[in-house]
């Protein structure tokens, strides 16, 4: 980094110590054992691409990064068992939710997770005699979780491959350019996934939270309100022809079924975030994307409800 070193440093070192004041729990880390971490995310997103980038500019950048994430994973590193404690609880949930969705039994999910474990541990030792740890990529530009998922879906990939012996090993990913933010680290996967492969894996990741989380929330319905739902959408009823059937005039269907969409929206975002560690952005861009309802069939969803009896087979999807 050829641009002003000395006063580069000085703005690393006052962004080392904001950074580390923001956090929730720094890690008993110190601004200089973070200073190396963020200098190698500034020249490889920043300055490479402008050598000429402003004071503003590096300050906006490292106040950009992701605090207790970054220093969650520069301790756990640094062999702290703690920090590695921490992270397998916290994060558990999000590469098992991952691992499932990418994978087609619960056996195959089981190994996937315990396959990101020791890749993230760095179970395996380089030239140089330190751990292969992916941690390593991980540059705190986004959420932990997103660039998680990023990790286990390349990894569900490259399992694809070496089975199928079909597609060539292509060099391994970058999965710090995976970890933008957890949204847009998805977003890139999908967009250099041009294989067949990789966009069935990836589909499958947003896909299957998505219709859990809608399916646990159309559960939780009053049977009114499913029955409501299995009218307009199952049987095709209008609005006037359902509300006939509950008792009520079709303005009231058309509010109830408004106040069944914010309901349903609310609670599958509340699952994705709390129960598969999702961010809020990439819900709102799941939802943007995926149209909250996706490929999900929601006959089953209805029937699982217990209170409605059986339902013609063939119903159509909701879109």
């Amino acid at each position: 980094m050829s641009q002003r070193p000395e006063q580069i440093q000085k703005l690393l070192s006052a962004g080392a110590k904001r950074l580390l004041a923001r956090a929730s729990d720094c890690r008993s880390l110190d601004s200089q054992g973070l200073e190396a971490r963020i200098r190698a995310a500034l020249e490889k997103y920043l300055l490479r691409d402008d050598e000429d980038a402003s004071d503003q500019s590096i300050a906006e950048f490292i106040d950009g990064l992701q605090a207790d994430d970054l220093c969650l994973i520069v301790a756990c590193e640094r062999g702290e068992e703690t920090a590695w404690s921490d992270l397998v609880e916290r994060f558990t949930p999000t590469v098992r939710s991952a691992a499932r969705a990418a994978s087609g039994n619960e056996e195959g999910a089981e190994d996937l997770a315990q396959s990101i474990w020791a890749e993230l541990y760095g179970l395996r030792v380089r030239e140089d005699g330190k751990p292969a740890s992916k941690l390593a990529y991980y540059s705190g530009r986004g959420s932990l979780a997103g660039w998680l998922r990023a990790v286990v879906a390349q990894l569900a990939i490259d399992q694809h491959r070496k089975q199928s012996r079909t597609i060539q090993t292509e060099e391994d990913a970058d999965f710090d350019r995976l970890s933008r933010d957890g949204d847009d680290g998805r977003e890139r996967f999908l967009a250099a996934g041009t294989v067949n492969p990789e966009r069935a894996v990836s589909d499958k990741l947003a896909g299957a939270d998505i219709q859990d989380a809608l399916a646990r929330s159309m559960a939780e319905l009053s049977a009114e309100d499913r029955l409501l739902v299995k009218l307009y959408y199952i049987d095709g009823l209008r609005l006037r022809e359902a509300g006939a059937v509950l008792g009520v005039h079709e303005a009231t269907a058309s509010r109830r079924l408004t106040k069944i969409h914010g309901q349903l929206r609310d609670r599958v975002e509340s699952i994705l975030i709390k129960d598969r560690g999702w961010t809020k952005a990439e819900t709102k861009r799941s939802f943007a994307e995926l149209a909250l309802h996706l490929d999900a069939d929601v006959e089953p969803m209805l029937a699982s409800g217990g209170s409605l009896g059986e339902v013609d087979s063939g119903s159509p999807k909701v879109t």
